[in-house]
């Protein structure tokens, strides 16, 4: 398979870690599912860590069952969190639209999202997700999708999702 895209996903939660294997088909990005993976949880409590030990050895057994399934070796995941940690925030970002002929590109709203970013958070946080909630061309608000549209200044709203960085740290240590 190696002209395939794999993804891994994981779950970690309080009664089950649950692993799927997925294969990107098409343009489209549809995936087919070609391993699951599936064991107890012992280890957390209300989404945060609490035996280190006892998470890996069910991250381990639900991991290993997907990859029997699927005949593939698990090298990276995409990996959920939850609990009562995570927090979130609405920021806004404002770019000058960058090129000579006013036209806004892919780099423009990058810069922007980076611009929002740019929140006051406590060093015991950490963002997670900078999610854009909608743009705003030249004060015209409302637009989802600004690339190639003319404009002078380019704004986005965002969600921004923070979480602990304790919490992060330990479920890391996990996988």
């Amino acid at each position: 398979m190696p002209d395939q895209t794999v993804l891994v996903a994981i779950d970690i939660g309080t009664t089950k870690v649950c692993v799927l294997i997925g294969e990107v088909v098409g343009r489209g990005g549809g995936v087919d599912v070609i391993g699951i993976g599936q064991a107890p949880s012992d280890g957390l409590r209300k989404g945060v860590v609490v035996d280190i030990d006892r998470t890996v050895q069910s991250v381990a057994a639900a991991v290993d069952a997907a990859e029997r399934l699927s005949g593939l070796k698990v090298r990276s995941a995409f990996v959920g969190i939850s609990g009562s940690h995570i927090g979130s925030q609405n920021s806004k970002g404002m770019v000058a639209v960058s090129s000579r002929q006013h036209e806004i590109q892919r780099d423009d709203t990058l810069r922007a999202i980076e611009n929002a970013r740019a929140v006051s958070i406590p060093n015991t946080r950490e963002i997670l997700h900078v999610i854009p909630r909608g743009y705003v061309v030249d004060n015209n608000a409302g637009v989802r999708d600004p690339i190639g549209m003319s404009a002078v200044r380019l704004e986005v709203e965002t969600h921004i999702v923070t979480a602990s960085t304790t919490s992060v740290q330990n479920l890391s240590k996990c996988v």
